[in-house]
């Protein structure tokens, strides 16, 4: 399952996620923007981190790393990566804090006394998805990232109560047909041998206009594109048979050149 991409999505689209998530309140929590992030003259790329709108007082940097696997050397990486950035961009912040999320409490690393100073300041959360209680009981965001962790004999139903609860609560933070754009992706990538047809039925959901959907859909004639260019069949041929435009199909040209070096255009 593709978690980077979908908590990318997720925060991208809803960077008020992360303060419901820190039970952190302010008013401009829907104004700040998630972004992946280059710490220039270094090797380093800070995948998470939300920064506050232009005019908010005060300027409060969050710093998040989403963990689903072991990885001794987490801390490290992403405590050095964040006072980093605040090294070279300190003129941008008058205040940070680091959010840790992790799937379970057992995928964090064993060694938590090298960065004490770190761990146990009030600047640093660790948010562990699996003990924040029963799904369905917690804001509806705080259910969207559980989603994330549910088994798949239990993801079905938890989805189902999930897209119920979208439709019959007000949602002032996230806007419905996102969020049920983001159940249906996190459906898709977990049952990814499913065909669309089956999701739609264990989901009660008509998918076809989602945009995991259409990504999906766009991608695969992508692929059949590549395929005709490679047989010598000519742009506006594999236009028409794959339904997209000249436009498209060029840039799947160029693409092919590039890995190829071969001149499929004509």
């Amino acid at each position: 399952m593709k978690r980077d991409s979908i908590y990318y999505q997720i925060f991208k689209r809803f960077p008020g996620l992360i303060f419901e998530l820190v039970d952190y309140r302010t008013e401009q929590a829907q104004n700040y923007r998630f972004e992946s992030v280059e710490v220039k003259e270094t090797a380093f790329r800070i995948d998470g981190v939300f920064l506050p709108p232009e005019g908010a007082t005060p300027r409060i940097i969050f710093f998040a790393e989403v963990q689903f696997q072991k990885d001794e050397a987490l801390y490290h990486r992403f405590f050095t990566e964040s006072m980093m950035y605040l090294n070279r961009n300190q003129s941008q912040y008058d205040d940070w804090y680091c959010v840790v999320i992790f799937s379970s409490r057992s995928l964090e690393p064993k060694d938590t006394r090298t960065h004490r100073m770190f761990l146990n300041s009030d600047q640093v959360q660790r948010i562990y998805l699996d003990e924040l209680g029963t799904p369905n009981t917690l804001p509806i965001g705080v259910n969207l990232m559980q989603l994330t962790i549910a088994s798949e004999k239990a993801m079905a139903e938890q989805a189902k109560q999930l897209l119920e609860r979208v439709q019959l609560e007000e949602t002032d933070t996230l806007a419905k047909n996102e969020i049920i754009d983001i159940i249906t992706t996190i459906a898709v990538y977990k049952f990814s041998q499913l065909s669309r047809e089956e999701v739609e039925a264990m989901l009660g959901l008509n998918i076809e206009e989602t945009r995991i959907y259409q990504d999906l859909e766009r991608q695969t004639k992508l692929k059949a594109a590549g395929r005709l260019l490679s047989m010598g069949y000519s742009i506006f041929e594999v236009a028409k048979a794959v339904d997209l435009s000249v436009e498209e199909v060029t840039k799947e040209v160029v693409n092919y050149q590039t890995d190829t070096g071969q001149d499929v255009s004509r």
